[in-house]
């Protein structure tokens, strides 16, 4: 598989601060986003030490292991980079006044050959295009979406809620911090999202579909989702960052190179 990555960030209309990082390496296929919370500039600083953490730890991680790395062995090592940078957070908002109860949601990635090892703590989504259909292939930790599970809130009745922000894990708020992970088959034509609620809270899942399916350049549909979430009022940070999946060449076997074929 080929992977293209791009990423772009922008504070909304309303913020004066971005609180979002996001970090990838297209060679190792990792991708992070985080989304900080916390007073004064506590939430950037959250967000960009996790992102900062992980994304150099995974890279130093897959330098050292085999190529492609088995499933298993990536999903535990994504475990443990996402526990030292929630150690790392932790220690660092207990050891600055300024800094206290800060965290951050994330959603990290890591694609290798066929395969793509997810994880996300918090409101921070992934999404794919596949042939066309959208799916979110992440699950909010929210009180919304606990909601929703227990069949209180339907999930048009949830889209009109004034608690969608009120997530029920984030990253570096205790001294330990539970990772979703889950692994997934990836296609040639897959196109994944990452993003923060700042674009999922103002975009409708039809727009996003839309903007993805636009024939231009990755950048260009980047670049769009933030235009189009800045249309809608831009009233929190926003963040994307896009994975188009192409079909690299096809492998081929020892007579076949021999003959010429």
């Amino acid at each position: 598989m080929i992977y293209k990555f791009c990423a772009l960030t922008d504070p909304g209309l309303v913020r004066d601060n971005n609180e979002d990082s996001v970090a990838f390496d297209p060679n190792s296929g990792v991708a992070v986003l985080a989304d900080g919370m916390g007073g004064y500039n506590a939430g950037e600083v959250a967000s960009g030490m996790a992102t900062s953490i992980i994304n150099s730890e995974m890279n130093r991680w897959l330098a050292e292991a085999p190529a492609p790395a088995p499933v298993q062995d990536l999903r535990r090592a994504m475990e443990i980079c996402v526990a030292n940078a929630n150690t790392a957070v932790y220690r660092a908002a207990n050891a600055n006044a300024l800094y206290a109860g800060m965290g951050t949601t994330l959603v990290v990635g890591v694609f290798q050959g066929v395969n793509l090892v997810l994880g996300h703590i918090g409101d921070s989504r992934c999404y794919r295009l596949r042939q066309g259909q959208m799916s979110r292939i992440t699950k909010d930790h929210s009180l919304l979406q606990e909601q929703i599970d227990a069949g209180l809130l339907t999930p048009e009745q949830a889209e009109l809620s004034a608690n969608k922000n009120l997530v029920t894990r984030a990253l570096g708020v205790d001294d330990a911090v539970l990772l979703e992970v889950h692994d997934h088959i990836v296609e040639p034509g897959d196109t994944y999202l990452m993003c923060s609620d700042g674009l999922s809270d103002l975009v409708r899942d039809q727009e996003i579909v839309k903007i993805l399916q636009m024939a231009t350049t990755l950048e260009q549909r980047a670049q769009t989702l933030l235009d189009t979430a800045n249309a809608h009022g831009g009233r929190d940070n926003i963040t994307v960052l896009l994975v188009h999946v192409e079909a690299g060449p096809e492998k081929r076997g020892l007579m076949a190179r021999l003959l010429g074929k």
